[in-house]
This record gives structure tokens, sequence and C-alpha cells, in this order.
């Protein structure tokens, strides 16, 4: 009786596991060309975008749910040399804004995101949904990221 239930274990594992002699089929790697224009803003944003986010919500989650008020009550200037970024706290989550300083060779001007591209970037390998701004004042979603060192 023991070795027809250790017999049956083995069997589901080795169904499981792959061991009907098939071979796996060869995974190439993925060439991924470097992005240009609009995505390439989109990305650059995008990454700032997603730490932000990252770090509002780690402040809301050790503030005993109390959003910040602010970037800076985060810790986080507001401005850097090339972006210039916001906070603002909708029913106690994040939307963070963060907009191209000088515009005149972006193609997307600014991007916002709220605390669903998170769980969005755990679900898809890394990459999420965000609303952009065009240089024509269109507002449209783009996807970004796939790798963000994480």
């Amino acid at each position: 009786m023991r070795r027809r239930a250790v017999g049956w274990l083995l069997a589901l594992a080795c169904a499981a596991g792959g061991c009907a002699g098939e071979k796996a089929p060869e995974q190439r790697p993925t060439v991924r060309r470097p992005a240009t224009g609009s995505q390439a803003d989109a990305e650059t944003l995008g990454h700032e975008v997603f730490d932000l986010v990252d770090r509002a919500v780690d402040y809301r989650g050790s503030h005993r749910g109390r959003p910040a008020s602010s970037l800076r009550q985060m810790g986080v200037d507001s401005l850097t040399p090339a972006t210039a970024r916001v906070l603002i706290s909708v029913e106690r989550e994040p939307v963070v804004t963060v907009s191209f300083r000088r515009t005149d060779s972006r193609e997307v001007l600014a991007c916002r995101g709220d605390s669903q591209i998170l769980e969005e970037a755990s679900l898809n390998g890394g990459r999420f949904t965000l609303m952009c701004t065009t240089k024509t004042g269109a507002q449209r979603p783009i996807q970004v990221g796939d790798d963000l060192g994480r």
C-alpha cells in the first residue's frame, strides 16, 4: 500500500515537473531596442513616478495609514535639475505627477500615476501604464517600465 502511494506521488511530481522526456522550448533572449521620442520621455518620467509612488505608499504604511501631505514631508525634493514633481492624496491614495522642466525638445511633457502602478508592475513583469500629457496637450495612457532595477 505504501509503495503504491509513493509511486503515485512520484508520478504526479514527474508529471508536474515535465519528466515525460519532452524538451522545453528554447528561450531566446529578447533584444530590446532603445526607446525613442515619446516612449523615451515617458520611460524617464515613469521611473521617477514609480519610485515616488512606492515611497508614498511606504510612508503611508509606516505612519498608521496617514498619507504624506507633500513630498517634503517624505524627505524628497519637489524639484530636480530635469523635473518638477507633485504629490497629492486622493482619498488617502497617493497620486504623483512628474513634469519635465524644459519641454522644448520633449514629446511627452508630464506623466502621472497612483498606487495601482505598483500592482500592475508586479503582475506584468515590471510594465505599468501612466497617464501622460503630450506636447499637443492631449492626455493618453503610455505603458512604460520593464526593468526598474528591482
